[in-house]
């Protein structure tokens, strides 16, 4: 399981619930030791750093983060998930975190009841035990045992917190189809080339064509968008192999991330 390096200097969580008003600082070694957790960030230069820490100081002042089902998390862990949840906005702001207001963390997989009719008419319901979710206008929910896990695998192509975070980008415009909000030239190419791409793909995989991508990015153009946000930070180098085009979107909306 990842966790902080021994002698980790804990946040003074009572101080940020003082300062309502004005952004929580960030002692230097504890942001150290949290950007050392995080292997995807190894590589970002001084100036996104300063970036990155600002907008996990605005997270941490806008948002509430609450344990569930038994979970604890210290002051250490939650700037962890406020830097985690910050990582895919260094290009876009702090316009990232508009819409929702809280993030819950369960220990593991938790239980969901879903029911859903299809474009066919057909009712659809049962029981799933997703890792992460992200309602559109509603909660951040995230596994803590799975973000551990990828932290501790960082290169396997999966990143519960950047699929979630992915989805809320995608919600800014009030609707989830796997295109964020951008300026309208680069929506028009963005669409262009991601809706070929997810054909392409979707083809595929119903060949039966054992892909390098998770075939789960097929089941709907916002999951494409999520699971290959995940790629970007987690495996870079399957992403540009696939899906070039694809690659050179997610580095100017994300920001490059190579493998270390």
């Amino acid at each position: 399981m990842a966790s902080l390096p021994t002698g980790y200097v804990p946040l003074i969580g009572r101080l940020w619930r003082r300062w309502r008003g004005e952004l929580p600082e960030l002692p230097a070694e504890s942001w150290r030791q949290t950007r050392a957790a995080i292997p995807w960030a190894q590589r970002l230069d001084a100036e996104r750093d300063l970036r990155w820490q600002h907008l996990t100081r605005i997270f941490l002042r806008q948002k509430t983060i609450t344990p569930l089902a038994g979970l604890t998390l210290d002051d250490g862990q939650r700037l962890l998930l406020a830097a985690l949840c910050c990582l895919p906005l260094l290009e876009y702001g702090k316009d990232g975190l508009r819409g929702w207001q809280q993030l819950l963390v369960y220990p593991g997989a938790f239980r969901v009841r879903y029911s859903y009719m299809d474009a066919s008419g057909v009712l659809h319901e049962g029981d799933d035990d997703p890792i992460g979710e992200a309602w559109e206008s509603g909660p951040l929910i995230l596994s803590w045992a799975d973000v551990q896990a990828e932290l501790d695998e960082p290169d396997a192509g999966a990143c519960v917190v950047v699929h979630e975070m992915a989805h809320k980008l995608d919600a800014l415009d009030g609707l989830l189809d796997g295109a964020p909000p951008l300026p309208h030239r680069w929506r028009q190419e963005w669409a262009r080339d991601f809706q070929r791409a997810y054909s392409d793909f979707c083809r595929e995989v119903d060949k039966g064509v054992e892909t390098a991508i998770d075939p789960y990015a097929s089941e709907a153009p916002e999951e494409f968008f999520a699971v290959l946000s995940e790629y970007h930070f987690s495996a870079p180098a399957i992403l540009q192999a696939e899906m070039p085009e694809i690659a050179a979107h997610l580095s100017r909306f994300y920001g490059a991330f190579p493998p270390n």
